[in-house]
């Protein structure tokens, strides 16, 4: 285990700009956290978990697919250096495997890991949460992690990459963290593990009316803040951008609540009410992904439930899911 003081961060941080293209957690004017170049901005490695979803690092709101000029495509260019980001929680990590094993399945999206391929993950953790609470150590879905005992950061390598990223930092005589973690994150029970898992079971033993969703679709403005915030959400939509020199293949996030993200060519939508679009994003993940990839694919992130105007984010749809009907 390797030991960083607080005043040696920004040397450590430098010491990697040659060979890593870093991103950290920044400060913004409002005081929200963004994960971005620390050139642009102060980095704070302290609080809550960034606003936007992290792992729009590899799958950004907009991409250029590739070009075409003249007949002649074109992709974009590799980048000159790896990413390393630094400032994954350990519920954000959990979300970066879920979409790696989404990406990587059936067709394996080159776009996704383009930019996903080679690029080293820093986890956060220890006594850094808001107003210095505990957020329980990550424990490995990153390459390196960083747990802040309240006077400097232990740092705990999981990968080769790890090891070598942090290879010159001083080892430590603090506990193992086989023996220090456990024992922290056995402090921290949460109550929206068990009541995700009720919900879950309640939507695939189909315990749960038509009439809740329509109440709950009532609800929805169509704002789509849920989905923009959710590290799993990964529908897309793909369009040309036309010029006299040149036309562009992007593609952009999409959005399940609104009205026509499954409307068909003739007219017919699948999801043609709010109670069915609304349905669909919280069965989605508390039921058919259980039944493809053998997890709820809500990790309980909070950034739903923190964005949405009318109080209908998943962890307080599934408690009243599990008030009324267990």
């Amino acid at each position: 285990m390797k030991m960083l003081h607080p005043d040696q961060l920004d040397r450590f941080f430098a010491s990697l700009a040659p060979t890593w293209e870093l991103r950290l957690p920044i400060l913004l004017p409002d005081g929200t956290r963004v994960i971005g170049c620390p050139n642009d901005a102060p980095h704070s490695l302290h609080g809550a978990p960034v606003a936007g979803k992290p792992t729009a690092a590899f799958f950004p709101q907009q991409s250029t697919l590739f070009t075409v000029t003249d007949g002649a495509i074109e992709e974009p260019p590799p980048a000159d250096r790896p990413l390393f980001i630094v400032g994954f929680h350990p519920r954000d990590l959990a979300c970066l495997r879920f979409i790696d094993r989404f990406f990587a399945d059936g067709c394996r999206d080159d776009c996704y890991f383009r930019v996903r391929h080679g690029a080293a993950i820093g986890g956060l953790s220890g006594y850094c949460g808001p107003a210095g609470s505990l957020i329980p150590p990550a424990g490995g879905d990153c390459d390196v992690e960083f747990f802040w005992d309240r006077s400097s950061w232990l740092v705990i390598a999981y990968s080769a990459t790890g090891n070598t990223l942090i290879a010159d930092l001083p080892e430590t005589a603090a506990p193992e963290a086989a023996e220090l973690f456990p024992q922290l994150a056995a402090e921290l029970p949460d109550e929206n593990e068990l009541l995700i898992r009720h919900a879950s079971a309640l939507l695939r033993a189909n315990r749960v009316p038509d009439l809740f969703w329509a109440d709950i679709g009532d609800r929805c403005i169509a704002c789509t803040g849920c989905n923009l915030a959710c590290p799993t959400c990964t529908c897309f939509g793909v369009q040309d951008w036309r010029s006299a020199q040149k036309t562009e293949r992007s593609r952009m996030w999409d959005s399940c609540q609104l009205d026509g993200f499954m409307r068909e060519a003739g007219g017919h939508n699948p999801l043609g009410s709010e109670a069915e679009r609304t349905r669909r994003r919280i069965h989605h993940k508390l039921a058919a992904d259980p039944e493809k990839w053998g997890e709820i694919s809500c990790f309980l992130c909070g950034r739903c439930d923190s964005v949405c105007p009318t109080g209908i984010g998943i962890i307080s749809v599934a408690r009243e899911m599990v008030a009324r009907f267990a």
